[in-house]
């Protein structure tokens, strides 16, 4: 029967973003990629299978003073990822971030997580590098390939999603480089840690590459 409720359930789906998309996966999906990406006997400031520089792997550090716990500030420059703790110090993190051009420092809301989200490029990615992003414009499906990797915060102006993320990478290796279109990534078993400690509603800053203020 179609309903009123149906009705609606109808026109928001319509609605929706096309970069929510492609479907979530089920979380069955979930426990095993994330075992897939979390190496053995993890141990998050000392495991690196990834070749890391060490100074990227996750460090507890001294927060600057004033700064609010819970907000997230991207050093563009040391290519850092610092998440405030109430005590005063921050869990320093290392991730890649945008290439000239493309990396847009700003104040930002998290309005949105997602565990192993589905990933679209956007109509200008498809433009700007066609050969790379066309065969997915109906969208990447979840899993340790995908681009969003296993986590993704969404970052906001107000309440306009600005298709930023803060995310898991299914390439390790450029953490510490300017390599994304525009995104900050991080190593995947380091943002499954850090997502379960950010609360929608903070503050992320992402600081320019040439070191200024915002």
């Amino acid at each position: 029967m179609f309903t009123r409720r149906s009705m609606i359930a109808s026109l928001t789906a319509l609605a929706a973003p096309a970069l929510v998309g492609p479907a979530f996966a089920a979380p069955a999906d979930w426990d095993a990629w994330d075992a897939q990406v979390t190496p053995a006997n993890f141990d998050l400031g000392t495991s690196n299978p990834w070749g890391l520089h060490p100074r990227y792997l996750p460090q507890l550090v001294p927060a600057n003073p004033g700064l609010t716990p819970g907000d997230v500030h991207v050093d563009a420059v040391a290519r850092y990822l610092y998440h405030v703790q109430d005590d005063g110090s921050a869990m320093r993190y290392g991730v890649a971030i945008g290439r000239d051009g493309l990396y847009e420092p700003g104040v930002y809301t998290i309005r949105r997580k997602a565990k192993w989200p589905g990933w679209t490029p956007t109509p200008a990615m498809i433009k700007r590098e066609p050969d790379k992003y066309e065969r997915w414009e109906e969208g990447m499906p979840p899993g340790p390939e995908n681009a969003l990797g296993s986590r993704a915060l969404y970052l906001y102006l107000g309440n306009r999603d600005t298709y930023l993320r803060i995310h898991g990478t299914p390439a390790p290796r450029s953490i510490g480089t300017r390599a994304s279109s525009g995104c900050v990534r991080m190593v995947m078993a380091h943002i499954n840690s850090l997502y379960e400690k950010v609360d929608t509603g903070v503050t992320a800053y992402l600081y320019p590459t040439d070191g200024g203020r915002l």
